[in-house]
């Protein structure tokens, strides 16, 4: 055999293997700068603290990798793990990893990373996890096997979604080296994108690590700027400060769609957004009558919001499931009904109204609540406004430390029990209460195993919530973000329901 014959067999085994060194000419150029909605906090840089929202997937589709993760056109596609399998009798799962991932440290990434990964993760549903994992069994360096005590249809929506960030591997030496703080500092993953550099407050920066295992990046230079004021958002855009910049709503998303060279990119999330009555299992509060809770819902006019702050993007809902969950249930929408509202009041036993304390937001969304603070106020439920900046205000919503009305909403992906058991199962890392009905539903549809019946169980948990008005629903947002001149492929959209730019690796800037 030649030597050209044998080089072009051993480069046609490598791209069958997915494992090409990049080709001259592939080297990634250039820099895209984002301005970014909120004050990025190191506790998103580390998987092992993902609270279950989709804020901490805008870093870790960059840096990090999972062993299975949401990509254009599927909703679990193959990624450090290159394939798997579950035994007949659903208690086994094994993955199989791809052979010379490396992290950006140069470490070599195998099934240690992978258990240790999981053993190390304290968020969302991590109690849930590890009660029904009975063993993690690192069977040879690229593959990995999970025995679970009982049957668990939702084990991989758990695991291999980014319901949770229990599947997003990161470097056991690494970390056991610099400690979870030191890491949180530093963060190393196996994503595309590897950490420069991070001021709090100010901006994170990344560059191409050319030697991701899927692709080698188009854009050399990865920034995201903090930039908490919208107008100010916008006027980086127009000035090409910024080439990409997240949520820009009302007048100022009409002023973006009408500017000649910037493009509005509206996204149906994942992310129903809603208020929660912390209070409703207190007898002594307004809130434990239902009749409180339903005039809140029809005081608050939906569509006008929608309009004034979405365009009319966003999707009216009356549930926290998002439509296109699996098992998700959709109860009828909530009219706009103050008269009735306040009728309901009365009868409460408040005709005048009562003092609701505070309502706590995102203060990203605090113009969405200030909205529903005077909707509120005009039938005699008188709120005052809190907003905390992001990672504050869910810090203290899973600690439980706001009180009286919360604005809550996730982008988190997974399926109707995923969403259910953050928010609304007894044990739920954001629940301030539950329901005996409604608690032995959410555990008997965990253990059911025939889809149609887990299905008929689940509707009935929704209509449930729905008859007691556990929630005022708002909407699934419809996510208003923009981009510039410079870009030919922002990412945005790319894959459904995700709030930002990913992959990462597929953005491209146009050519001169």
């Amino acid at each position: 055999m030649s030597h050209r014959r044998a080089l072009s067999t051993v480069l046609l085994l490598l791209m069958t293997l997915g494992l090409t060194t990049p080709t001259p000419g592939t080297a990634a150029e250039g820099q895209l700068t984002w301005a970014v909605h909120i004050s990025l906090a190191p506790t998103w840089f580390d998987p092992a603290e993902t609270p279950g929202i989709v804020t901490p997937f805008l870093i870790m589709y960059a840096i990090h990798d999972a062993v299975a993760k949401p990509m254009p056109g599927k909703t679990m596609a193959p990624a450090l793990a290159e394939s798997w399998t579950t035994s007949p009798d659903g208690l086994t799962y094994e993955f199989v990893l791809r052979s010379g991932v490396r992290f950006h440290n140069g470490e070599t990434l195998t099934a240690d990373d992978v258990k240790f990964s999981f053993e190390r993760y304290r968020g969302a549903a991590n109690k849930a996890l590890k009660e029904k994992v009975k063993t993690v069994q690192v069977v040879d360096p690229l593959r990995i096997r999970f025995v679970l005590k009982a049957p668990w249809p939702d084990f991989l929506t758990f695991y291999a979604s980014p319901a949770t960030g229990a599947g997003w591997v990161v470097p056991k030496k690494y970390v056991e080296k610099v400690g979870d703080e030191g890491f949180k500092k530093a963060p190393v993953g196996a994503g595309p994108y590897r950490f420069v550099s991070f001021t709090p407050g100010v901006e994170l920066v990344m560059e191409a690590y050319e030697q991701y295992w899927r692709k080698v990046p188009s854009v050399k230079r990865l920034i995201f700027r903090s930039v908490t004021e919208e107008s100010t958002r916008l006027a980086m855009l127009k000035r090409g400060e910024a080439d990409i910049v997240y949520s820009v709503r009302g007048a100022l998303a009409e002023e973006l769609q009408r500017t000649p060279g910037l493009t509005l990119k509206p996204t149906i999330l994942h992310s129903a957004q809603w208020v929660t009555f912390t209070e409703q299992w207190d007898p002594k509060s307004p809130w434990a009558d239902k009749r409180v809770r339903l005039a809140a819902n029809l005081a608050m006019d939906r569509k006008t919001i929608n309009q004034a702050e979405t365009l009319g993007f966003s999707r009216i809902t009356a549930t926290l499931i998002p439509h296109s969950f699996e098992y998700a249930w959709q109860p009828p929408l909530y009219p706009f009904d103050p008269a009735r509202a306040k009728k309901l009041l009365a009868e409460a036993g408040y005709p005048n109204g009562f003092p609701a304390g505070e309502l706590s937001v995102d203060s990203t969304y605090a113009s969405v609540a200030e909205a529903i603070v005077n909707y509120f106020g005009a039938v005699g439920i008188t709120a005052k406004l809190r907003p905390l900046e992001r990672a504050a205000f869910f810090t203290q919503y899973r600690e439980k430390k706001l009180k009286g009305l919360i604005q809550s909403g996730s982008g988190a992906y997974g399926n109707a029990a995923t969403r259910l058991e953050a928010f609304v199962a007894a044990d739920g890392l954001y629940a301030y209460g539950s329901y005996p009905d409604i608690e032995g539903l959410f555990r008997e549809q965990a253990a059911e195993l025939d889809p149609k019946r887990r299905e008929a169980i689940l509707h009935k948990l929704q209509q449930l919530m729905h008859e007691k008005a556990m929630f005022a629903p708002i909407w699934e947002l419809g996510f208003l973000n923009g981009h510039g001149p410079r870009v030919a492929e922002s990412g945005l959209g790319l894959i459904t329901g995700h709030a930002y730019s990913a992959p990462y690796e597929d953005l491209t800037l146009k050519t001169k």
